[in-house]
């Protein structure tokens, strides 16, 4: 028998600017920051941040590595096992792409598969994200 869940308690991601961050993830997402941390015997530091149903975990660490470039882009990421994307779920995505197109986001995918429609972003340290449509909440 699988053990009871209560659902995602957080995602985590690594960058190379926390502060340049923790501004992307407010301003374009809606992100507010909980709290910030500290790992000294890594010399990472660490910022928790509040979302819609979510938690978002955002390290940054001393002499950590950049993206390789295979992993920015969807189809080629999939050919790298590991964690793929973090994904949003919206109500309109057309809408939502116009949203973001118009604050200056980059829509780097647009994925539209089996009747679904969504598409994908990179947040400031080139982090795949992709917003999903859901169509409207139920009550």
């Amino acid at each position: 028998m699988p053990i009871q869940i209560n659902g995602i308690n957080h995602f985590a991601i690594s960058v190379p600017d926390l502060n340049e961050t923790v501004s992307w993830y407010q301003r374009i997402l809606g992100f507010e920051m909980d709290y910030e941390d500290e790992i000294p015997a890594i010399g990472a530091r660490i910022g928790h941040m509040k979302g819609p149903g979510c938690m978002l975990e955002i390290f940054q660490v001393q002499g950590a590595k950049p993206l390789p470039e295979e992993r920015k882009m969807p189809n080629s990421d999939i050919m790298t096992h590991g964690n793929k994307h973090l994904s949003f779920g919206v109500e309109d995505g057309p809408a939502a792409k116009a949203e973001m197109e118009a604050m200056g986001v980059e829509v780097v995918f647009v994925a539209q598969v089996n009747n679904t429609y969504g598409f994908f972003i990179h947040d400031n340290s080139n982090n795949l994200i992709e917003i999903f449509e859901e169509g409207p909440r139920s009550a």
